[in-house]
């Protein structure tokens, strides 16, 4: 059986790696009939080179050549729609509606897009202008970007397809895309198209390349090497965090999204007003994808009461009722299975499911787990373990002053909210626990579960350690996550012909928003 070829250098090679592997079928656990290849060290040390070598070509070129680039890509995967979904739904067994069809490859499109517009204007560059000094600055590209795709999400984080991959390309770098072994053959045929996007758009030929899978050796010698300038890793913990300790001994920054169990607190007088409607918003965010969503509540704080043993009786009854969703992958579902065992070792207990489903499938029957106030704060950290999947666990607490207790305990998140009713009766306590919440998450959601990320410039996925690597940045939304790959770059005393484009008196869109002498202008330099 042929194996799939490498993208290099603008050509699709045969690759030097002895090793293959498959793609398994999560609803029949059956290999799938595509091989492709382990790379060798000496075929991504030339990868890292063509990709240098395009950053040296595309350096000072203007953000409406990226844009034309995504833009391009953008209308190909459009009209290959159909093709695409066919083979995401086959490795991942996703469903196609409303899923990969009407979710997930919309949103993707609509990030290219939304990046390749940002890139035309230039605005996210922030150029900055002092007269009286003379110094201007701005954020330019930082060089070859490593973009690691999780499993979950074979469009919108795909490694050539999704956010980072969008974002380091509309600040104007080459990317390097690493495959996920769970959706080879999807990212296979995105290459594909974006191959064909960037030769129909004139990018040179190490600008975009691909590789499918390395060796944990070689993976931490590609984020550190010297000629790269950036990585995008989403993905387990462990894994992101030996490489971003090999990206960061060689100084090269390291941007990951790596675990977050997402607290939701519901305030009692929610609760009062509207349980029903509160145990449907819950059951469908921590349900939806079998819950293998970065975004999944999979920690609620309730306060003790008749209406908080209502709601944990009807999220388990409506939880014994659902179908069990498939899981992306037997990892998946062997990691799922260790997290509920880790969770129950720190002291919280099953209220239903913590069974095998259907052993035809990669699947666990949905989980809900309880536990008291007062035995969390005894194991706060192990009973945060994330059991990622179609799980939750409750934690009931006292009062009011154990919930702020607990929200002082909780690891830095993706997410956090807060339920509470519309007729002021949960205001007092918001404003005492809201806050303590805040410093912890990178989204505060109100009367709203985590699960949905919305692609719009405000949004933060993003969050403290370790939801993310680092506080300060967000992987959805433009213009704020282009600045992942991006570095500072400050010009003293240089001659204006020598500047770049937007650092010259003249404006060079016109519509560019640039400080100048401390005001925002899209006005020509006076």
């Amino acid at each position: 059986m042929s194996v799939q070829p490498v993208l290099i250098s603008g050509q699709w090679l045969p690759s030097a790696g002895q090793e293959t592997f498959q793609a398994v079928d999560p609803s029949t656990k059956q290999p799938l009939a595509l091989r492709f290849p382990i790379s060798p060290w000496a075929e991504i040390e030339a990868v890292i080179r063509h990709a240098s070598e395009a950053a040296a070509i595309v350096r000072s070129w203007p953000g409406e050549r990226f844009a034309s680039f995504l833009e391009d890509y953008a209308c190909r995967i459009e009209t290959h729609a159909a093709d695409l979904i066919a083979i995401a739904h086959r490795e991942t067994g996703l469903p196609v509606e409303p899923r990969l069809k009407t979710a997930e490859l919309p949103r993707t499109v609509n990030q290219l897009r939304q990046a390749a517009a940002c890139a035309r204007d230039g605005s996210w560059a922030t150029a900055t202008i002092d007269t009286k000094s003379n110094i201007r600055a701005q954020f330019g590209p930082i060089g070859p970007v490593v973009v690691f795709g999780p499993n979950n999400f074979p469009y919108a984080y795909n490694g050539i397809a999704g956010g980072d991959f969008a974002s380091a390309v509309a600040a104007g770098n080459p990317v390097i895309a690493k495959g996920h072994s769970s959706h080879p053959g999807t990212t296979l045929r995105l290459a594909q198209l974006c191959h064909e996007a960037a030769q129909a758009t004139g990018m040179p030929a190490g600008f975009v390349q691909l590789i499918y899978r390395t060796s944990h050796a070689d993976g931490y010698k590609l984020v550190s090497h010297p000629l790269i300038g950036a990585s995008g890793y989403t993905g387990a913990r462990s894994t992101g965090l030996s490489l971003k300790d090999a990206a960061d001994k060689g100084g090269k920054p390291f941007y990951c999204e790596l675990s977050s169990v997402n607290p939701v607190f519901v305030l009692p007088g929610a609760l009062q007003e509207r349980l029903p409607a509160v145990v449907d918003e819950f059951v469908g965010s921590c349900l939806m994808g079998a819950g293998q969503f970065c975004t999944n509540p999979g920690l609620v704080v309730v306060s003790e009461g008749a209406s908080s043993e209502q709601f944990i009786s009807a999220v388990a009854a409506r939880f014994d009722a659902a179908p069990v969703g498939t899981m992306l992958s037997g990892g998946v579902e062997s990691n799922f299975r260790a997290g509920l065992v880790a969770l129950q070792q720190a002291g919280a207990t099953v209220v239903c499911g913590n069974k095998p489903a259907d052993h035809h499938r990669y699947c666990y029957a949905n989980t809900l787990l309880r536990v008291s106030g007062e035995d969390y704060l005894k194991k706060p950290h192990g009973l945060q373990s994330e059991a990622f999947g179609n799980a939750s666990l409750v934690v009931v607490a006292r009062d009011l002053a154990q919930m702020i207790a607990i929200a002082k305990t909780l690891e830095g998140n993706l997410t956090g909210g807060l339920y509470t009713d519309t007729q002021g009766s949960d205001d007092a306590a918001y404003h005492d626990l809201a806050p303590w919440i805040r410093e912890k998450v990178g989204r505060l959601l109100n009367d709203k579960m985590p699960t949905g990320v919305a692609v719009v410039s405000s949004m933060n996925h993003g969050g403290p350690f370790p939801a993310t690597g680092h506080p300060g940045f967000t992987a959805v939304g433009f213009p704020g996550s282009i600045h992942r790959f991006a570095m500072l770059q400050s010009y003293d005393n240089v001659r204006v012909h020598r500047l770049p484009p937007a650092l010259r008196d003249k404006n060079p869109t016109g519509k560019q928003w640039r400080l100048i002498d401390g005001n925002w202008s899209q006005a020509d330099v006076p």
